[in-house]
C-alpha cells in the first residue's frame, strides 16, 4: 500500500480524525457549564424535547417577607428568573459561629435557567442582608412541557423594534 493511500481516505469515507472530533468536541462542551447549557438548548431545539437540567429551582432564605418580596421582584425585573414562590415562616435551625441558632425565615423558590444560576447567585449575595445567605439550586429533571416552555419564554430579554 502506498503512503498516499494510507493518509488520504477514499472518497465518501470520513477521516478518523473527523470522527474523533465529532465525538470529543461535544463531550468537551458538556464539561463546561456555559457550553453544557448551550449544547443542551441546541439538543432540545433540534430534538423537540426537554433536556433534563436545562432549568433549575434556586432556594434562598430571607429574614422577613419584605426582603423576600424585594429580592423576588428585582430578580424578575432583571429577567434572572421566570417565577418566584415566597413560602412564609420556615423554621430554621443551623450552626452559626459554633452555636445552634433558631430562626423563622421566609423561603424563596426561584425558577430559572440553569445557565443563569451563577449570575443569579451573585446578584442575591450582593443585595441580601445575611453575611452568608442560603443560595443553592437543584436542576429540574422533568416537568410539564408547556410550563417549561413558558419558563424559557418568560426569561427572554425584551427586544426593541
Amino acid at each position: 500500500m502506498n503512503m498516499l493511500g494510507s493518509r488520504c481516505p477514499l472518497p465518501g469515507h470520513a477521516r478518523p480524525s473527523v470522527l474523533i472530533c465529532l465525538l470529543i468536541v461535544p463531550a468537551a462542551f458538556l464539561t463546561y457549564p456555559m457550553f453544557r447549557t448551550l449544547s443542551l438548548q441546541l439538543h432540545s431545539a433540534i430534538m423537540g424535547s426537554y433536556v433534563s437540567g436545562t432549568h433549575s429551582v434556586v432556594f434562598v432564605n430571607c429574614p422577613n417577607e419584605q426582603i423576600a418580596r424585594d429580592i423576588a421582584r428585582a430578580v424578575l425585573e432583571k429577567k434572572l428568573a421566570a417565577s418566584v414562590n415566597i413560602l412564609p415562616k420556615a423554621s430554621s435551625l443551623y450552626f452559626w459561629k459554633g452555636e445552634i441558632e433558631e430562626a423563622t425565615e421566609i423561603l424563596l423558590l426561584i425558577k430559572t435557567r440553569t445557565s443563569k444560576v451563577p449570575i443569579l447567585s451573585s446578584y442575591i449575595r450582593s443585595v441580601h442582608p445575611f453575611e452568608i445567605p442560603e443560595v443553592f439550586s437543584l436542576a429540574m429533571d422533568q416537568g410539564d412541557v408547556h410550563y417549561l416552555k413558558w419558563l424559557e419564554d418568560s426569561m427572554e430579554v425584551d427586544r426593541v423594534g
